[in-house]
């Protein structure tokens, strides 16, 4: 009777699998800077109750929470090529669709995932800021965006940093569905190895792992950087 887990394939395998680690994090990491960016013009669009954007920001956000990021990314990879066709019918542009890698389609799926929930999450953290402190702020002459810069936002990243640090290995996690759309990330190398020995079971425990130890080395690292952010707070107020 043989193991249930060749071993030796899963070693030999970690390489391979291991090419599709610099794709996930970019897809994440992009979509995080993007969804930080529209988390950010949400929240204070909705805090400041901005006429028109805030029912179009509302409608976004609900649309994104309320379906699968899997349809998302689908409406993206295929939506996006016959909005670029229409573009080109009306405009007389050239714009060659089958040039445009993927992995193009699968950023934008996922930054406007992650910005209307990073929208909640700064819009919260922002609301959790004192009035006071803002009150006083305008009160010595600030104007709004001095007072978001110098006051409101430092101290809102400060209370937001562990929902938005989740919500960044959260979006890590969730590049494994980026191969629907055949980006060759984690699940997608793993896949791909998988289908020429049909062991699949071994790849995707390797897969396994490997989202385990990245997301560990971020907790690890969002912890440190909490630490130094509650340390130079505290150096501030005793100085």
């Amino acid at each position: 009777m043989t193991g249930i887990l060749d071993f030796s394939y899963m070693i030999e395998s970690v390489p391979a699998i291991a090419k599709g680690i610099p794709i996930s994090l970019s897809i994440a990491l992009i979509a995080f800077i993007f969804g930080m960016g529209i988390g950010l013009a949400g929240a204070l669009v909705k805090i400041y109750n901005i006429p028109l954007l805030k029912q179009i920001f509302g409608v976004y956000v609900s649309f994104i929470r309320g379906t699968p990021l899997l349809v998302q990314i689908f409406l993206s990879y295929y939506g996006i090529p016959l909005i670029i066709r229409q573009f080109n019918y009306l405009y007389g542009t050239d714009i060659n669709i089958a040039f445009i890698p993927a992995i193009y389609f699968i950023y934008v799926a996922f930054a406007l995932n992650a910005g209307a929930y990073l929208t909640e999450t700064i819009r919260s953290a922002i609301l959790s800021v004192e009035k006071g402190q803002v009150e006083a702020s305008y009160s010595v002459g600030m104007t709004t965006f001095q007072s978001l810069k110098r006051i409101i936002l430092p101290q809102a990243l400060k209370v937001g940093l562990p929902n938005i640090g989740n919500h960044f290995i959260a979006l890590l996690k969730d590049t494994s569905l980026a191969f629907a759309a055949s980006v060759p990330e984690i699940i997608g190398m793993a896949k791909i190895i998988a289908g020429r020995t049909s062991q699949f079971f071994e790849v995707y425990i390797v897969a396994a792992l490997l989202y385990w130890i990245i997301c560990i080395v971020l907790e690890r690292i969002m912890n440190l950087f909490e630490m130094r952010l509650r340390k130079s707070e505290k150096g501030v107020r005793n100085g």
